[in-house]
């Protein structure tokens, strides 16, 4: 493939890897998940990432501090809910958790749904210095209720692992 052929293919590349990317999330949201402490903490450090860049966001984009800490919050919130309607057992000798699928998915779907609609009317279009300058609220709002979320169910599925592990001896 010719070196000039890749940035025109870059749109769908990164657009099949989103899909993918978005695909395993919301398959991980339903059924039975084996239990892989060392994914749930790569996850937990990841969102810690995602929290420190959110904050630096914060700090710097205007306007945009309000719609973050909203959306931190109520991710917080919306976290401690899906936390308590997730069950920890063993399934065939295996730690294994049960998530409720309706707060990951529910959550994904807005964030997709808030991205497209960006997308459709040209956010992204100018590039990443132009997007920043009209960095939505919304947008943030709904990216920091993501990483409130996961950060707190993936802290809380860590926690209550290891209490299952003590329970079991």
């Amino acid at each position: 493939m010719p070196a000039v052929a890749l940035p025109a293919l870059t749109p769908y590349l990164v657009t099949a890897g989103i899909g993918w990317i978005m695909y395993r999330r919301i398959r991980r949201s339903f059924g039975r998940q084996p239990w892989q402490p060392k994914r749930t903490a790569f996850r937990l450090v990841l969102m810690v990432l995602l929290l420190a860049m959110l904050l630096a966001a914060a700090v710097y984009l205007p306007g945009v501090a309000v719609g973050i800490a909203g959306g931190l919050a109520g991710g917080l919130v919306l976290g401690a809910f899906a936390l308590r309607h997730t069950r920890v057992e063993w399934h065939e000798g295996n730690p294994t958790y049960v998530p409720n699928p309706w707060f990951g998915g529910i959550l994904t779907l807005l964030l997709i749904g808030r991205l497209a609609w960006r997308w459709s009317h040209g956010a992204f279009a100018d590039g990443a210095a132009a997007t920043a300058q009209q960095a939505s609220p919304l947008t943030m709002a709904f990216a920091g209720a993501l990483v409130g979320y996961y950060l707190l169910l993936n802290s809380g599925l860590l926690w209550r692992m290891r209490r299952l592990h003590a329970a079991a001896g």
